[in-house]
């Protein structure tokens, strides 16, 4: 039994140390086209997407108007989410772009700074967020995935954790709306 129990334990660290290493934003250096935050976002870029809970059940649908601008050395970037069952919410980021794989992001909702690193057409943007849950306030982790494709079109793939454990996966596809990229 002891050890059935330590095996079972190793198992479960060495499951949960082989999700550590995943996907580094270098993979992506050749692919194509490139993303940059402030050149995606310049103007405004319009978004449908949905929150999956843990067994894939879709549990919210939302659209999102984003508008883009720099003023100095930050890109600001307003989001106006509605969703599918006529709630909205508002964020403004504040984004600075350190180096040119670099960036760190503030907003109002989010708990310190979201760090994000950007390679060829991807961006891996993490933070927390602090979601209004039934009167209480959840700090919830997520990992965004970015993915640019052709025509202005942008992928973007969320994990959503909250103690370490997986609550849930959002999924939204971006367009740009003026046409250009």
């Amino acid at each position: 039994m002891r050890r059935g129990l330590l095996l079972a334990v190793l198992a479960l660290t060495g499951a949960l140390l082989g999700g550590c290493s995943g996907i580094n934003p270098k993979d992506y250096a050749d692919s194509k086209p490139i993303f940059r935050i402030e050149r995606y976002f310049d103007g405004h870029v319009r978004a449908w997407g949905m929150f999956q809970g843990r067994s894939g059940e879709v549990k919210r649908r939302f659209t999102v108007d984003v508008h883009g601008h720099t003023e100095g050395d930050e890109f600001i970037l307003r989001e106006h989410f509605k969703y599918a069952d006529g709630s909205t919410q508002k964020r403004v980021w504040h984004i600075r772009r350190l180096d040119d794989h670099h960036y760190e992001g503030r907003a109002g909702d989010i708990v310190g700074v979201a760090k994000g690193t950007r390679y060829g057409n991807a961006l891996h943007w993490h933070y927390t967020l602090a979601l209004p849950v039934d009167g209480d306030t959840w700090h919830l982790k997520f990992n965004d995935w970015m993915y640019l494709q052709e025509d202005g079109v942008m992928i973007n793939r969320t994990s959503v954790s909250k103690y370490g454990f997986h609550v849930g996966d959002v999924t939204i596809a971006f367009r740009k709306q003026d046409g250009s990229e």
